[in-house]
């Protein structure tokens, strides 16, 4: 139906066209203003659709992601008890050989927590010096503490250094114990500290009988600890207020370390002379030492993108987009670690303004070009000093560099994408499942004898 200008009046009384009913422009008016509502309609609604199919597609990978964990902790750590009780003959027989096997399903355990972030896309990229090399050398492994993510981070990023996960302690807070996976920390020999200064004392003396006991008895190689005390949101405060107090380094991205366990650590486990020196230099000839004891020490900087920190609770669900945590490496030999409190002190707080700078330029760069800070070996921050310990850095040059600033004498630091392989998960966690139901079966086996 066409409709021609000059049969319209634009009078009131002859408003439609004189040669068609007035209900028939009524009827294609309708049609049109319904038309158009329903396409802007359709526009409007359209963020609000993708929207809302990306919240039911995280809901509901949430949903599948915890109840897949739910039931792989519920196959494997029972799995990994029932195993143990089963082998406890061995233990009293041959006992090396029984801590070996507990060491590989220990390991198979994380890197089942690990694939749970792997599967999502949160990967490790790692800086600084290869440890690799030192896996079966004993070390004191110092990390910043953010969040509960940490322990996860670690439990991924160590899979690939060779036979350290089996044969690792882990010192953490005690309100892991009552956690799904505190059962199985328990029996591996791991040391469960309770924080606060009416536990302190006491605390120190239980975890030199822990290392007395089981360090050396378990064939442990590397400890590792968060000499932070607890999270970085948690003591960032008191920390900052403590350090206005007594003159020290003002830290934002990590927390003044406590010495208590470090201590203690080196003094247990560092190869110690009849002179009371430390490290193996020096010793003379043909006299051999009792326990070779550390070697090493592990200073481990993890770093969160937009500093975000990854907590266990994203790599259960996996509601956070891919993410690339970072990891920084740097390793001292034991004789150059002091030993003495108050030089210790020095050192160990040394380490945490390292690690400050180092989270400083990767929160605010990420990538690319750096200024290099010379670190100087030794700098004394004693309180009783009263000497800023970041008034002793200075920048050194402008260079390329990756995430993270090089050490001295170097314009990059080069990287290293840590990788899991999938056929070795599918493997681990085909083989929990298997024992899951053969254990199911046995026990409702044993049942139905009894019953």
């Amino acid at each position: 139906m066409l409709i021609r200008k000059d049969t319209i009046s634009f009078e009131p009384k002859l408003f439609f066209c004189q040669c068609e009913p007035a209900h028939v422009y009524l009827k294609l008016l309708g049609s049109v203003l319904v038309n158009r509502f329903t396409f802007a309609g359709q526009y409007s609604m359209a963020p609000h659709l993708h929207t809302a199919r990306k919240l039911f597609w995280i809901l509901m990978n949430s949903l599948l992601r915890f109840t897949f964990m739910f039931v792989n902790n519920c196959v494997a750590i029972p799995s990994y008890c029932l195993y143990l009780l089963v082998l406890q003959p061995l233990r009293v027989v041959d006992a090396p050989t029984f801590w070996y096997i507990e060491g590989v399903m220990f390991r198979w355990l994380l890197a089942m927590v690990a694939s749970w972030g792997w599967c999502a896309g949160y990967t490790v990229t790692e800086w600084g010096d290869d440890v690799r090399p030192m896996s079966e050398d004993e070390a004191m492994v110092i990390v910043n503490h953010q969040s509960t993510g940490d322990v996860c981070t670690l439990m991924m990023c160590l899979q690939d250094k060779g036979t350290v996960v089996r044969k690792m302690m882990w010192l953490m807070d005690h309100v892991f114990k009552y956690t799904n996976f505190g059962v199985v920390s328990l029996i591996h020999g791991d040391f469960f500290i309770r924080q606060g200064k009416a536990h302190r004392e006491k605390q120190l003396v239980y975890l030199k009988d822990h290392l007395d006991k089981y360090y050396y008895s378990r064939d442990r190689k590397w400890i590792v600890l968060f000499p932070e005390g607890g999270f970085l949101r948690k003591r960032r405060e008191t920390s900052q207020s403590f350090a206005k107090k007594k003159d020290l380094p003002y830290l934002t991205h990590v927390t003044l370390p406590r010495l208590g366990a470090t201590e203690i650590i080196l003094k247990t486990l560092g190869p110690q002379q009849e002179n009371g020196i430390l490290g193996t230099e020096g010793n003379p000839p043909g006299q051999s030492i009792k326990a070779k004891g550390l070697q090493w020490v592990i200073d481990m900087t993890i770093a969160y993108p937009n500093a975000r920190p990854m907590d266990i609770q994203t790599w259960i669900f996996g509601y956070r987009d891919p993410t690339v945590t970072h990891v920084h490496y740097r390793t001292y030999p034991i004789k150059d670690v002091p030993v003495e409190s108050e030089a210790l002190t020095d050192w160990l707080y040394q380490r945490f303004v390292e690690k400050e700078k180092l989270l400083a330029h990767f929160y605010k760069t990420g990538s690319l070009m750096t200024i290099e800070f010379c670190f100087p070996r030794s700098v004394n921050i004693h309180p009783s000093t009263k000497t800023k310990l970041a008034d002793k850095f200075s920048p050194c040059f402008l260079g390329l560099a990756g995430a993270f600033p090089p050490p001295d004498g170097q314009k990059a630091l080069a990287s290293r994408n840590m990788t899991l392989d999938n056929v070795w998960l599918l493997i681990v966690q085909t083989f929990a499942f298997a024992s899951g139901y053969m254990w199911y079966s046995v026990l409702t086996h044993i049942y139905c004898w009894f019953f």
